[in-house]
């Protein structure tokens, strides 16, 4: 999406005499050629490695009772630490692309290891401890070879060792999800940093919004709903407003705390509308969550596309509940959506005067 916008934009640039032909060709090509920019060719490469892992793992097991027990454990041994070692290399030798496919195939064999070698040798414990084994070895794996790959293998297994746990407990009983999930999620986070990939740090926000779904899963009142609330305005503030004594670390992640922080908050508000009947308190709650709306694109509509068109959406999408709650209960079916396409008029209005302002300041700001 990024590189798209960018290569329209040099090219406007080019037309306008803002900037030379070479010049743009070798900004497109510095960009193209960092490591977090998309390239077919690294994802293909992915994907080759899931498929060879797979099938040397269900090649294995297919014939797991014909190969001796020594061969088992050794072959296993074998496979991952080819992998890491194939994949160190290769790290030293400029080829990270090769080398992520290697570090992939080791970290997804070890996972594959602890499950053949806990029923062959009938170890005991359950599927969630070893998942939380193969979540710590891939954090190892990532920082040992300061790999984004693996860091993003360890992102998706956070989510694993937290479907798994809550598939086997099914209540709040068990408050394991409780402190881990937050905790995997930090971790996350830290790996991010360290290994340098940026996009798997969704992985770990997107982790943290499930943890606040699993908490007002297991205690749905509208206590929970208002603290989550809560949570996501404080945590908002903080990444958006210039004074917070956050906001540059946050603007050195990029746009994600703030939209994440905006998405609880808005969640919230959301979850409050089915906690209450009164036709008084959905109405002071519409207002809050359209006086949300406007915030977030005033605070964060210059800088963060994401929050914007999120707050222009929930503007919208609570202007029409209002409207269905109020003026068309009242004026009837064919009058409501009279009135409903009129609001909608007046919100498309609204955003282009409010984009219009931004690209004039945006003009000051250049100028």
């Amino acid at each position: 999406m990024y590189r798209g916008r960018l290569e329209r934009d040099l090219k406007l640039w080019t037309q306008q005499g803002l900037l030379d032909a070479p010049t743009a060709d070798r900004l497109l090509k510095e960009y193209d050629s960092r490591e977090s920019s998309f390239s077919l060719g690294r994802v293909l490469m992915m994907i080759a490695a899931l498929l060879m892992s797979a099938a040397v793992l269900l090649l294995v097991a297919a014939n797991w009772e014909a190969i001796p027990r020594l061969v088992r454990v050794v072959g296993i041994v074998a496979l991952i630490w080819g992998a890491y070692l194939a994949g160190g290399l290769l790290t030293q030798r400029g080829a990270p692309r090769l080398a992520a496919a290697f570090l992939a195939a080791g970290t997804l064999s070890f996972g594959g290891a602890i499950a053949l070698i806990g029923q062959m040798y009938h170890l005991s414990g359950d599927a969630v401890q070893a998942m939380l084994v193969w979540f710590a070895g891939s954090v190892i794996a990532a920082v040992l070879f300061r790999s984004g790959a693996v860091t993003a293998i360890a992102g998706f297994l956070a989510f694993a060792v937290a479907w798994t746990d809550w598939s086997e407990a099914y209540h709040a009983s068990d408050t394991l999800l409780l402190w881990l999930m937050p905790l995997m999620a930090v971790i996350i986070i830290l790996l991010v940093r360290y290994t340098d990939a940026g996009r798997v740090r969704h992985i770990a926000y997107l982790l943290l919004v499930a943890w606040l779904a699993f908490i007002y899963g297991e205690h749905d009142t509208p206590t929970t709903a208002i603290a989550i609330a809560s949570l996501g305005a404080l945590a908002y503030l903080l990444a958006a407003v210039p004074q917070s004594p956050l906001h540059a670390l946050a603007r050195s992640a990029g746009a994600a705390p703030a939209f994440y922080s905006y998405l609880v908050l808005l969640l919230g508000l959301l979850v409050l509308h089915f906690e209450y009947d009164a036709v008084g308190d959905r109405l002071m709650l519409g207002i809050i969550t359209l006086v949300v709306a406007i915030g977030g694109i005033v605070l964060s509509g210059k800088e963060n596309g994401a929050v914007r068109y999120l707050g222009y959406a929930t503007f919208a999408a609570e202007t029409l509940y209002l409207a269905s709650e109020t003026i068309g209960s009242i004026i009837g079916t064919s009058g409501f959506f009279l009135i409903s396409g009129l609001v909608v008029a007046l919100i498309a209005w609204a955003v282009i005067v409010v984009e219009r302002r931004f690209s004039k300041a945006e003009t000051k700001a250049e100028a």
